[in-house]
């Protein structure tokens, strides 16, 4: 039986630690993690490393996205070709984030698993979210970027570039949800009790859908039995062959009774 695989998607340099904590947690729940520190992509030779690290996202269960300090390596062009960049800008009320020239590999990633609708869960450390609180509050202001530094960017000229990819993320239509972190016992802490819950659910929702296909065999054994009555009943044959055409076509003769009369007789006719 295949085990679920968790993409791990983050800069690696700024989040070592964290990368190889939370690989040691999904391995010790049994599932399979794939992370690119850790040769779990396949390099083909015949690519890019980048376009290597987008095709592994199609295989993947869910993501973990994780934003520290860095914006890591530029997406070459044909790996970002390999995403409908068009496709996502309705994903998201923050659109920006698609109109800057720098996407690193990590956002790529994250698109692709947007594009194909695979679940994220996005943990911001704290101190980057301070900043971006800083950055929301000031971004208006004519020539605030000139010379301002975010203690918790790595490189300040990629602080724009980091920030709108979270607005990106937290506006999203759907699967908005940013997690901020202190230490590493958030983000497991966090999502023992999401996957837990989701499991809850899916349960749950098994449950309901076989009460209700309880319920629907029950009507139709009724329906069949008010079938068979009502036939039963009638003895003129011609009056018995008029029910079961009423009985056989109700749907159409429903749909044709909500139609203005005028109407009526041209499709009659």
């Amino acid at each position: 039986m295949a085990n679920l695989k968790v993409f791990v998607s983050s800069t690696c340099y700024d989040l070592n630690i964290v990368r190889g904590q939370l690989r040691t947690f999904i391995t010790d729940i049994g599932y399979e993690p794939v992370m690119s520190d850790y040769n779990d992509v396949l390099y083909d030779p015949r690519s890019h490393t980048h376009e290597s690290c987008i095709k592994e996202i199609q295989s993947a269960d869910m993501v973990i996205l994780i934003i520290g300090s860095r914006f890591g390596g530029k997406a070459i062009p044909k790996a970002i070709e390999s995403v409908d960049i068009s496709s996502l800008k309705d994903a998201s009320k923050s659109p920006k984030f698609l109109e800057d020239s720098d996407i690193s590999v990590t956002q790529l990633e994250v698109l692709k698993a947007i594009e194909l609708e695979i679940p994220i869960f996005t943990f911001i450390d704290g101190k980057v979210a301070h900043d971006h609180l800083f950055y929301e509050k000031n971004k208006s202001k004519k020539g605030f970027l000139k010379g301002v530094e975010f203690p918790s960017i790595d490189k300040t000229e990629t602080a724009v570039f980091i920030f709108e990819f979270i607005n990106f993320i937290r506006h999203r239509t759907k699967n908005n949800s940013i997690v901020e972190f202190a230490k590493y016992d958030d983000i497991k802490d966090f999502l023992k009790r999401q996957w837990s819950a989701l499991f809850q659910r899916l349960l749950f929702e098994q449950k309901t859908k076989k009460a209700e296909m309880r319920r629907f065999d029950f009507l139709t054994s009724q329906l069949t039995d008010i079938k068979t009555t009502l036939l039963t009943s009638i003895t003129n044959s011609d009056l018995k062959e008029t029910a079961r055409g009423a009985i056989k076509f109700r749907r159409l003769i429903d749909f044709v009774s909500g139609i203005a009369l005028e109407q009526q007789n041209d499709i009659l006719l």
